[in-house]
């Protein structure tokens, strides 16, 4: 799997060096600076310290079976068009040299919902979606909420309903809040219906 995730620091070379350092003990396959320069700091094939504690898809050890990209941004701002442009060019390399389905290109907030928000509300999924590299709901039926989290990969019964809707809630619908509404539902039912997770995937 992919996991995006943004640097929250006052620019790219700063997030460099934090990165870099291995006393900090984290670290990330790449990083996408606001101008779109891009910077690989660790192979595809090796494990980087991006995801910490999390869970997705019955998958605990996020660590050892995805690739972190940050992206240079302080989580208040928009994204840079640059940075936009150099990440799909990018993710769409990446999804096709490891067959990665789109489905799989999550956010920090996705795995780790009780401790992360990134990459945040100001982050264009729709956009990915559009060009194939992510997931988007469409209207589906009012189904169970918890049933349709879990099927897309969140761990309701680790982090909790609320918690994960939450997390559903910043990267799909970040307007909304409050209890959980129809139009939760049929977001995350309309995604199951299409893209449920095959757990066995999810771990490679």
């Amino acid at each position: 799997m992919v996991v995006l995730h943004y640097t929250a620091m006052q620019n790219a070379e700063a997030a460099i060096e934090t990165l870099c350092n291995p006393g900090n003990e984290v670290s990330a396959h790449y990083l996408i600076a606001r101008d779109g320069t891009l910077v690989q700091m660790v192979e595809e094939r090796a494990r980087a310290w991006h995801a910490g504690a999390g869970r997705w898809a019955g998958c605990e050890d996020i660590n050892s079976r995805s690739i972190g990209i940050e992206l240079d941004n302080n989580g208040l701002s928009p994204f840079s068009a640059p940075l936009m442009d150099a990440l799909e060019e990018l993710l769409g390399a990446i999804l096709q040299r490891w067959s990665i389905p789109a489905h799989h290109v999550i956010a920090h907030s996705d795995l780790a919902p009780l401790r992360k928000i990134d990459p945040g509300a100001r982050f264009d999924w729709r956009r990915l979606a559009l060009a194939g590299l992510s997931i988007w709901p469409e209207q589906g039926d009012d189904l169970p909420l918890t049933e349709s989290l879990d099927a897309l990969g969140y761990d309701t019964a680790e982090f909790g309903s609320e918690a994960c809707l939450k997390a559903f809630r910043l990267r799909f619908a970040p307007a909304r809040s409050g209890s959980q509404m129809e139009a939760d539902r049929r977001d995350a039912a309309s995604l199951a219906a299409r893209f449920a997770v095959d757990r066995r995937q999810a771990n490679g």
